[in-house]
């Protein structure tokens, strides 16, 4: 856990792993109607006008005391933040240090607002962090920012012989906040029959609709791994997949600066060239994901213990490409490399980020001719060779090759 000394906020100790797809999934599946594992008390809404710098409403309730249907609209949308891969449009972002002498970081409003006793104190601190929504950002359409506040139960872990009823007995509770921006539109005009005039005549609608099935963006707070809470960090979603708000996470939720899995893998490949120039054999580059690949194997095995995510220092890059066949490789040439491409010879890329998907055809092999899509494990029988002068894609096949439905026929290559 993480604890706090007196305002401004001070970490006592940082927790040493991070929020995985499981932790997501499960909270993720709990924003349902009537569920026993997640209640929801209080929710906080915001109507800011296109390109305003105020807000245009404001309105707070216990979430109790919204119809069922719009507690469904709602959940529905909180689960859609929560939607997405982790590094692509989740990202866990740490909260910058307070300067000294601010009042307006975000995780003390965050912090304040989820040990607030009453509502009320709990609406003043998300009205601070809206405020900020609207001095930092510049919406293109009218947009609703909402914030909710409850609690989420999570069960103690399974015995073979537990019942159902028993699982209940025991759970780890966690305060948190969600917050959710969602923009509006305005209905479009249609051709309606009215069955009591018995007349066609327009629909004019003029309020906006809030699209709730499609947000914008959103944040959890706190991010927290199995049954222990991390204050120090808020889990952030971006609207798009590898699309985040790079202002929106500085400015408004004061977090470090983060990287997506996209360019994690573009610094690894622009480090791997600065080594080993621009060109490699396919063996070599099977070889290297097979290396990265088995990092992430090894984790999966130990998945249950507190291990950290597997990630690619100067030394990992180094024995990865020595054991792939690459010569004349050591870490002080990597280090200069890193160097070289992100100016942090310490810079630490994730393991999961550069290996394509061993699950899936996930490496494409473009030509002139032909786009070709294969699996890492079988890039080894994939060779560019040189035949009468001309050069070609050789791939190795072990069964019949076939085209519209027709079996290939070989052509035997002259010695």
């Amino acid at each position: 856990m993480l604890f706090f000394d007196a305002s401004p906020i001070q970490i006592v100790r940082e927790l040493e792993f991070e929020m995985n797809k499981k932790d997501i999934a499960d909270i993720r599946k709990r924003f349902k109607l009537d569920s026993d594992l997640l209640k929801i008390t209080d929710i906080y809404n915001v109507y800011i006008k296109q390109d305003s710098d105020e807000i245009f409403h404001e309105e707070s309730r216990p979430f109790a005391l919204l119809d069922r249907d719009q507690q469904e609209l709602f959940l529905a949308n909180f689960k859609k933040v929560l939607g997405g891969k982790l590094d692509e449009k989740l990202f866990e972002v740490k909260f910058q240090s307070a300067a000294e002498g601010q009042e307006d970081h975000t995780q003390q409003f965050l912090y304040e607002g989820l040990h607030a006793d009453e509502a009320e104190e709990w609406m003043e601190n998300m009205q601070q962090i809206a405020l900020k929504v609207v001095r930092e950002s510049r919406f293109e359409k009218d947009t609703v920012v909402t914030f909710i506040r409850g609690d989420y139960f999570k069960t103690t872990r399974r015995e073979l012989d537990e019942t159902e009823a028993a699982l209940r007995d025991e759970v780890y509770t966690t305060p948190f906040i969600l917050c959710s921006i969602n923009e509006t539109e305005l209905p479009k005009s249609s051709l309606v029959f009215d069955f009591i005039g018995r007349e066609f005549k327009s629909n004019l609608m003029t309020d906006p609709v809030i699209k709730l099935a499609t947000p914008i963006g959103g944040f959890l707070f706190p991010c927290f791994t199995d049954n222990a809470a991390d204050v120090s960090h808020v889990l952030y979603a971006a609207s798009k997949a590898n699309k985040p708000d790079f202002p929106f996470i500085e400015n408004v939720l004061n977090g470090d600066e983060i990287m997506t899995a996209e360019e994690d893998k573009a610094v690894f490949e622009e480090i791997v060239k600065s080594v080993i120039g621009e060109e490699v054999n396919s063996r070599t580059l099977a070889g290297v994901y097979d290396e990265i690949n088995h990092m992430l194997e090894t984790e999966k095995e130990n998945e249950d213990g507190d291990e950290k995510t597997p990630v690619l220092d100067t030394k990992e890059v180094a024995r990865v490409l020595k054991a792939s066949g690459v010569k004349d490789v050591d870490t002080e040439k990597v280090e200069m490399a890193f160097q070289q491409v992100v100016d942090d010879k310490n810079y630490e890329m994730k393991a999961k980020h550069i290996v394509p998907s061993y699950a899936s055809k996930s490496i494409k092999i473009s030509t002139k001719v032909a786009d070709i899509k294969i699996s890492p494990q079988d890039l080894r029988y994939v060779k560019e060779v040189n035949y009468n002068g001309k050069r070609c894609l050789l791939i190795e096949v072990e069964e019949d090759t076939m085209i519209s439905g027709f079996k290939l026929l070989p052509d035997d290559l002259p010695q």
